[in-house]
């Protein structure tokens, strides 16, 4: 279900004040680097990745890439940081 203009805003709102959980480095997104991340959106539903690359389309893609495999929402991505939301499972 995609979010709003309202809930994008106050997402990157809360997660203004957060820092980076997850780094990506001169390996990429490796199988060890989306356990991480899955966990991370588990337990914190919104988390600030750093991709460390200096070209802005890998960066860019890279970006895309995390939230299509973590089944997440890409909020924003400015520079080398990006903002992932993951709604937590009901728990029933």
């Amino acid at each position: 279900m995609p979010l709003s203009n309202k809930q994008i805003k106050a997402l990157k709102t809360q997660a203004h004040h957060l820092k980076p959980v997850v780094r990506i480095g001169q390996k990429g997104i490796t199988e060890n680097v989306m356990m991480e991340i899955n966990n991370a959106l588990e337990i914190h539903e919104l988390i600030k990745i750093h991709i460390a690359d200096d070209d802005r389309e890998t960066r860019t893609q890279s970006g895309i890439d995390i939230a299509v495999q973590s089944k997440a929402e890409l909020i924003s991505q400015i520079g080398k940081t990006c903002i992932l939301y993951r709604q937590k499972a009901s728990e029933a």
